[in-house]
């Protein structure tokens, strides 16, 4: 999307930066002040699933800003949403993959099920940074037999290999940072 769509300078006005967030020397985007305006979120998530229209079949989030992308594009287009969890959150079967962090390990897991073989998914989070998140949620949706026909954020930052680390797959962002 261009950087001076609509929705993205309506994510430029309303983004909040929080400098040395989580740490110094860090720049945190926040999105909470976008989801916050009822005109703002319509036009982000319009402008997210324009690019897939007519491809998919259900959406899905990962947790948590993602669930929130995702519920509203699943109810603005008549789909079904599927939730990518932390791991220890679901109760029934569940397909699982591990996966590391910069300081750590982590798991995200879909129940076994949610998912019918050959849905056509479309993949939704509000950033894109290494790609590690989006990626392992791309491997769960592919295990469960998901066609991931698009992955859209809200923002990819620029300087960090995310869509490299999602080659393959089309990737939509509203803002490049």
């Amino acid at each position: 999307m261009s950087e001076t769509s609509p929705a993205a300078a309506t994510i430029g006005r309303l983004c909040a930066t929080v400098p040395d967030y989580p740490e110094p020397g860090i720049i945190f985007k926040d999105l909470t002040p976008v989801f916050a305006d009822g005109a703002a979120l319509r036009e982000v998530v319009d402008a997210l699933v324009a690019p897939f229209a007519g491809r998919f079949d259900a959406v899905a989030g990962v947790e948590a800003r993602g669930f929130l992308l995702a519920a509203a594009a699943a109810y603005a287009t008549g789909t079904g949403m599927i939730t990518v969890r932390k791991a220890g959150k679901l109760p029934r079967a569940l397909f699982t993959e591990r996966y590391a962090l910069e300081y750590g390990k982590a798991a995200l897991e879909i129940h076994q099920g949610d998912v019918a073989a050959g849905t056509r998914v479309l993949l939704l989070d509000d950033v894109l940074a290494t790609g590690g998140t989006l990626g392992v949620a791309v491997r769960l949706l592919e295990r469960a037999g998901a066609d991931v026909t698009g992955i859209g954020v809200v923002l990819e930052l620029a300087s960090l290999p995310g869509r490299a680390a999602l080659a393959g797959h089309h990737v939509e962002s509203l803002v490049t940072v």
